[in-house]
């Protein structure tokens, strides 16, 4: 097996100089960043003249894998970048050396590209929040506005562990409400293929028992048999109408009157809506909580916290705050103003203005609305799984017991 020779940083921002085995560069990369380490060159040893191993080149892969499609860049890669780019700023190299380093170390096409063109940018002369400006899709004016304010005060390094911090946190709450629903969405989709099954294959089975007792069979057995025999006839017309139901109603969804509809559907629901609320609110207050405590101004901090927000009604109330401040007003009497924020909320943002401690109390807010939404959630799913289960058994028992009765009243005639 090939022995690579490494220099990496440690999390603590040392350097360390070392030897590894892999089966190749990449297996030798993968292998320092399971222990931890960011790789900063790699290079095999054992031959006449040891050579630097270096990813594919940027492009390699397919088209719809490169820097121009969407698809390339995740915001998993993001976050492991800006861990990375923290690291090694903390450790001492010049951001342009950086760049370079994770540029060439990148396993991904899109974000090897991506690191290219803002390392041109920023040999050119632009500033590092400037150079990121070009990609706003992909970072988001939250990040930019974070990086401006530490290059403006000279803490680029510890703005960007505090941005990967930000991510992390932000990553596991996303990660925790889309695991919990992926258990009742399974329950739903087997319900549904389940029920599917039955009319389209079981019941039909029974309609040359029951074909010859016309109005002798019971209203429930007959219902149960039509809507098997329509079934099975017209399963490819109903998938469609279902298909294009779909697409119609996520279209429309995706306007501003389906989305408005929709969200504010989402807070009126009994459970759910204080879950979403506090989903959302903990998206706000970690933001805001952040850009303050790194020197933002509190308009603009409103501003890029607002576009964090995903309920359209929510980000709508927060985007009318920074008028109201800019006439006078305290946050927490803007925020109160709209209606929409909890009590909790309020009373700590009134503190954290009392106090002069305004970014560290939407933080620790952040942090309750965590742990809140997780429970909630957890909560929910705990109510959620019963009703199901109850909803689908009922269905399925509603079918066996119309075939049962239209059996049972065969047999009576026969008798």
């Amino acid at each position: 097996m090939p022995e690579f020779a490494y220099r990496a940083v440690d999390p603590r921002g040392q350097f360390l100089e070392d030897r590894c085995e892999a089966a190749d560069a990449q297996a030798a990369i993968s292998q320092l960043r399971g222990r931890g380490l960011t790789p900063i060159s790699v290079e095999v040893v054992g031959s006449d003249a040891p050579r630097s191993i270096r990813p594919p080149a940027v492009g390699a892969g397919r088209r719809w894998f490169g820097f121009s499609g969407e698809r390339g860049i995740r915001h998993d890669d993001i976050h492991n970048l800006t861990g990375e780019l923290a690291v090694m700023l903390r450790a001492g190299l010049p951001l342009d050396r950086a760049l370079r380093v994770l540029a060439g170390m990148a396993e991904k096409p899109a974000v090897a590209a991506l690191l290219q063109d803002i390392l041109k940018s920023v040999k050119g002369g632009k500033g590092f929040s400037q150079a990121l400006q070009a990609h706003q899709p992909h970072f988001g004016d939250f990040y930019i506005s974070m990086v401006r304010s530490g290059e403006a005060g000279g803490q680029l390094g510890d703005v960007l562990v505090r941005l990967a911090e930000h991510l992390e946190r932000v990553k596991n709450l996303r990660e925790s409400v889309i695991s919990a629903l992926i258990y009742p969405a399974i329950l739903v989709v087997v319900a549904c293929i389940s029920v599917f099954l039955m009319l389209g294959f079981v019941v039909p089975q029974f309609e040359t028992l029951f074909e010859d007792m016309g109005d002798a069979l019971p209203m429930p057995t007959r219902i149960i048999v039509a809507l098997g025999h329509f079934v099975a006839d017209w399963w490819w017309l109903l998938g469609g109408g279902i298909g294009l139901a779909v697409f119609g109603v996520r279209q429309w969804l995706r306007t501003p009157q389906g989305a408005a509809w929709r969200d504010a559907l989402l807070l009126r629901a009994p459970v759910l809506g204080q879950v979403m609320r506090k989903y959302e609110l903990t998206r706000f207050a970690r933001s805001m909580g952040t850009l303050l405590g790194n020197g933002v101004p509190i308009v603009s901090a409103l501003r890029i916290a607002a576009d964090t927000v995903g309920n359209t009604i929510l980000r709508a109330a927060i985007d009318a705050v920074p008028a109201d401040i800019k006439q006078g007003k305290r946050l927490a009497d803007a925020l109160a103003a709209t209606g929409l924020m909890t009590p909790l909320a309020l009373n700590m943002v009134r503190l954290g203005e009392e106090t002069g401690r305004l970014d560290a109390m939407l933080l620790e807010l952040a942090r309750v609305y965590d742990n809140d939404v997780q429970s909630g959630v957890k909560r929910g799913l705990t109510m959620l799984e019963p009703l199901l289960i109850l909803v689908l058994g009922g269905v399925i028992a509603a079918i066996i017991v119309s075939i049962l009765m239209g059996i049972l009243s065969v047999n009576d005639l026969a008798g």
